[in-house]
């Protein structure tokens, strides 16, 4: 049992691995396959899938997990945590500057026509007052370790990030699979996430208010993260609702039931900013609610996140986000970036077009492994389609040195082998920022990808952050 950047050429069982690695040590084969059957059953049962858009086979899938757990000591995940924090204060900070007085913008921290020509930035919120001063409330941070084993951060997830109910749903069929292991490894707990959210989405409603009313905004049943919605709203116990099941009446937003309207004070959304209102944004949008951005602007409803948070997910804007931090906290980043290029650079995109079968080359507002080029893996005419679109819209793109993700021990076709890993903590922010001492671990299942993304083939493990320093 170990985890070792890829460059190791002789990995051993490192120090926080090593009771796990003896207590599995002791665990037949035939015993371990009945385990991980059992999980994939209980999986099937309890309705932990994931959709794939545009899939021939099958469009919901039980969502892949591999029962070696990732283990992050103590003293490691301090400095995570830490970083975490300080970017999310500094996000927060920047987004507040844009839509108000754009003092980043004025001193070129950011050159501004990256910021007011980004396809996220809504113009319709300048000098808008959130809530509590508070635009990112669930912050999803990729992470991955490099070679030398420091984490980068890889991106920023800020619009509706995803995935916390697989963390949560990992670690319930952990304890199922191992439950004398955890009192002994000293492992910190992710099952109090909901309660912690619903803190966070109590904290934005009117202060006057005794018993707010929260709910959560679902796309509907065909969106890919349609089980995530339902378990979060299960675990917080408020309604899930879709657009049709809300109504705004003199600013104000209520939901229906069978008892008549009921007032909605705060919105956990799960659905993008162009689909939420339809006289505001697309009005061909049936998944929205209309008046809805008029009822937030008056006061009466929250929204978490908030509109136009999706600026800061952008991955050009990425790249600057260690100036950020520096301008507004007067930091070095804590968690570095991974390198970045920017195509906008005409010198930087001249770098990007002559070395694009070396880099990897991603689009600035696609997630899930989609519009993205890794150069060394693609064929000749993957790499030419992405230097035509690079050249015609340089905006759109960065580059990226490949970095060899660490790998962890992975049960793969019988057998242990090292696969390639990301990792992405959640952080909240309410009355004050908060990180679950874990997160998703996505591991990429295919032997030798880098693509840890389940729409691409890869699955998750349980993530133990361990109390002790080891």
């Amino acid at each position: 049992m170990f985890e070792t950047p890829l460059e190791s050429a002789k990995p051993a069982v490192r120090t926080h691995y090593r009771r796990l690695a003896d207590r599995l040590g002791t665990l037949p084969t035939s015993e371990f396959d009945q385990r991980r059957a059992a999980v994939d059953l209980a999986f099937l049962r309890r309705g932990v899938t994931f959709t794939v858009y545009g899939d021939s086979q099958a469009t919901e899938r039980i969502f892949p997990f591999d029962l070696i757990p990732r283990v992050i000591p103590g003293s490691e995940w301090k400095r995570i945590e830490a970083g975490l924090i300080q970017r999310l204060q500094a996000l927060n900070m920047f987004l507040d500057d844009v839509y108000h007085g754009q003092k980043a913008l004025k001193d070129n921290i950011v050159p501004p026509a990256l910021v007011l020509g980004a396809k996220h930035f809504r113009r319709e919120f300048m000098n808008f007052s959130v809530p509590r001063g508070i635009y990112v409330h669930i912050c999803g941070t990729d992470l991955i370790r490099d070679a030398r084993g420091e984490y980068l951060v890889l991106e920023d997830n800020l619009r509706c990030p995803s995935g916390a109910s697989y963390m949560i749903e990992n670690r319930a069929a952990m304890r199922r699979a191992f439950p004398g292991l955890f009192q002994s490894y000293g492992v910190r707990p992710v099952e109090g996430y909901a309660d912690d959210l619903l803190k966070a989405l109590l904290h934005l409603a009117p202060s006057h208010l005794d018993k707010p009313n929260v709910v959560l905004l679902t796309p509907g049943v065909f969106n890919s993260a349609y089980f995530e919605h339902c378990f979060l709203a299960r675990q917080m116990g408020i309604p899930i609702v879709e657009g049709r099941d809300l109504v705004v009446r003199d600013s104000k937003v209520f939901m229906r039931t069978t008892a008549g309207l009921v007032p909605v004070d705060v919105i956990y959304r799960r659905i993008d900013d162009d689909f939420l209102d339809p006289t505001v944004f697309r009005a061909d949008s049936m998944l929205g609610v209309p008046g809805l951005v008029h009822a937030y602007r008056s006061g009466h409803v929250a929204l978490a996140n908030s509109i136009g948070t999706g600026l800061a997910d952008d991955k050009v804007i990425y790249a600057y986000v260690p100036k950020l931090i520096k301008y507004y906290l007067d930091q070095d980043p804590i968690l570095p970036n991974v390198p970045t290029y920017l195509a906008s650079e005409p010198s930087q995109r001249k770098f990007i077009l002559e070395n694009i079968e070396k880099l990897v080359v991603k689009s600035a507002n696609e997630a899930g492994g989609y519009g993205m080029l890794i150069g060394p893996a693609a064929t000749k005419a993957e790499c030419e389609s992405f230097r035509a679109q690079v050249a015609a819209n340089p905006r759109n793109f960065i580059g990226q040195d490949p970095i060899m993700l660490s790998r962890s021990p992975t049960w793969c076709d019988g057998r242990l082998e090292g696969r390639h890993i990301d990792l992405r903590p959640y952080i909240l922010n309410g009355e004050k920022i908060t990180v679950t001492p874990g997160g998703l671990t996505r591991v990429a299942l295919r032997r030798g990808s880098l693509v840890v993304n389940s729409s691409q083939g890869g699955g998750s493990k349980d993530t133990w952050v361990l109390q002790g320093e080891e």
